[in-house]
């Protein structure tokens, strides 16, 4: 009997009235059947659709992955999932890497704007409503600034002189500079601050956050920044198991899935984390404001058997700090961001290839270098206050259930060490410190970087930061994490590879630096391997066969060898 005819003889059985047998439990439920042009394909498509719903977890994640790997069908077949099935396949579909776009649906229209008002008006409005009592000095900073300030006379609170350990010279800004920012962006900045508590993130949605969101986001694709902003609130709130429903019914799964597929590794990124905090089907782990997941961005077959966590240094970037080294002729040349001549972001590109069995992580936190270039000028966040906040947001992803690696650059490195410290003396961070196998560090000023002396000699005009002024080299602070690591480290059985620069780096046209010199990069644990470039660049590779990334591959397969055998 054909599969066809199957269909046909189940459906009169659901339309008859004799209760239709235990073997046609797939249809039980499905009673507008056709009896007539029931094609094979068509009952394919509702026998999967059944089978995403099962009460069976195994059944239900084997029919997403078919459906995801069905590329015949025709535009109907593709509505007809789009439109029946449950918000568990949606986002399933849109975590699976070979979907089709066509499963979702377009999201449902905006409500229309008020005539008298503007979209900056209705941003300041749901600003304003929600709770101002009982927050941190920088999110009643942001508010501030965003709902008393005119576009016309806001000034972008970002950047720095200098970008040590950072996004590099190309996009370092110049004494003079002082970018521009809209009532829209400085909004979103106070939005992103908001969206981090639970109660705020459900007034937002209460008062049409997540439609007005939409409105913005649709209305600034020339705009990657204010859309990684959008990003990072919707990101947020899915942190919230009970407002996944209206998340999903804003139509905001089918802009993720979008912006999954993107060449753009940070546009992907953040809709990768969003997705992963709707998954609640295949995840466990959440990924909180700044954690973001490199490898595997989808859901996978292949077993993940260990962790490789990136952490940056001053004014770095979660993506930027890993790109390749830029090179003047790729810097000319429209280059894609998934061209093999050139990648944005290595450990995703390169890493991820050539072991596929890591989860891939990399870290973003604000840093300045100066207060008065800070982003916040009420911010005065120490190397112990950041460790515990990242320490925090890590183990809520799920570091420490499996082997670690750390790579690090410049005082990101400090902040490992401070982590492992910190998680050593608590019980329950104990699987961070007994899972840890590796640390790589890149250029740390374990003890002092010639950075502190030059802004403490300039300060009249620097201001130099907190974060700064703890690199000193007559710092206590540095000098007791230094000792306390090494006395932590005697009974670890982790490994340990230091690079350093050997090359002063160039900021501007004027002032040459060598940042991290050679004694101050020694840990006095490892391998200390100097290496011809300078403090911007040594963790970024030339290209995949030069010598920095290529140790850096040997380290983690060599440490995780028996981890990933298993």
């Amino acid at each position: 009997m054909s599969l066809a005819a199957y269909c046909i003889i189940c459906c009169r059985r659901i339309g008859a009235s004799t209760p239709p047998p235990q073997s046609t439990t797939y249809w039980r439920d499905i009673n507008t059947f056709s009896t007539i042009d029931v094609e094979d394909h068509e009952c394919a498509v509702w026998l999967l659709l059944r089978k995403s719903q099962s009460g069976d977890r195994t059944a239900r994640l084997q029919a997403v992955q078919e459906m995801s790997e069905t590329h015949h069908w025709h535009d109907y077949q593709y509505r007809i999932i789009a439109q029946a099935c449950d918000l568990r396949t949606l986002i399933g579909l849109a975590r699976s890497k070979e979907s089709d776009l066509r499963f979702f649906l377009p999201p449902p229209p905006l409500p229309s704007l008020n005539e008298d008002t503007c979209i900056e008006e209705e941003l300041r409005q749901l600003l304003a409503s929600l709770p101002q009592t009982e927050l941190d000095e920088c999110i009643q900073y942001f508010t501030s600034l965003a709902l008393s300030e005119s576009s016309q006379s806001l000034a972008a609170q970002k950047g720095g002189l200098w970008c040590f350990g950072g996004n590099g010279l190309p996009y370092a800004e110049s004494f003079g500079e002082v970018p521009s920012a809209t009532v829209e962006m400085f909004c979103l900045e106070a939005l992103v601050k908001h969206s981090e508590i639970p109660t705020h993130c459900d007034e937002i949605e209460a008062n049409g956050g997540l439609q007005l969101l939409q409105r913005l986001y649709q209305l600034h694709k020339d705009c990657p920044k204010i859309q990684r902003n959008i990003m990072r609130i919707i990101g947020n709130m899915a942190l919230n198991e009970h407002l996944h429903s209206t998340i999903v019914h804003s139509g905001w799964v089918s802009i993720l899935a979008e912006a999954m597929k993107s060449p753009r590794i940070m546009e992907a990124s953040h809709a990768a984390r969003t997705l992963a905090n709707l998954d609640r089907e295949t995840m466990r782990e959440k990924y909180q404001d700044g954690v973001y997941v490199l490898h595997p961005q989808y859901r996978t077959s292949q077993p993940i058997k260990a962790d490789v966590l990136f952490i940056h240094g001053l004014m770095g970037a979660a993506f930027k700090t890993w790109r390749q080294q830029d090179n003047e002729q790729l810097l000319t040349e429209k280059i894609l961001e998934d061209d093999a001549r050139y990648t944005t972001c290595w450990p995703k590109t390169w890493l991820a290839r050539d072991c596929p069995a890591l989860r891939i992580i990399s870290v973003e936190y604000d840093t300045s270098l100066s207060d008065w270039r800070t982003r916040c000028p009420m911010e005065r966040k120490s190397i112990a206050f950041r460790s515990d906040e990242l320490l925090r947001k890590l183990r809520a992803a799920g570091v420490g259930d499996r082997p670690v690696i750390w790579v690090s650059h410049s005082m990101g490195g400090l902040l490992v060490k401070k982590m492992l410290l910190e998680a050593s003396k608590k019980p329950e961070m104990s699987t961070v410190i007994n899972n840890t196998r590796g640390i790589i560090f890149y250029s740390v000023p374990h003890h002092g970087s010639h950075l502190a002396e030059y802004s403490v000699n300039i300060r009249y005009l620097l201001f130099p930061s907190l974060e700064v002024k703890e690199l000193s080299k007559d710092s206590p602070a540095l000098k007791t994490l230094q000792d306390d690591f090494l006395e932590f480290a005697k009974d670890k059985n982790f490994q340990v590879l230091n690079f350093v620069e050997t090359l002063p780096t160039y900021i501007g046209s004027m002032i040459k630096l060598h940042v991290v010199p050679v004694e101050s990069a020694d840990l006095g644990i490892g391998d200390l391997i100097p290496v011809d470039v300078d403090h911007l660049n040594i963790c970024k590779p030339k290209k995949k066969d030069a010598f920095l990334y290529q140790r850096t591959l040997q380290f983690i397969c060599e440490t995780l060898a028996k981890d990933l055998e298993d």
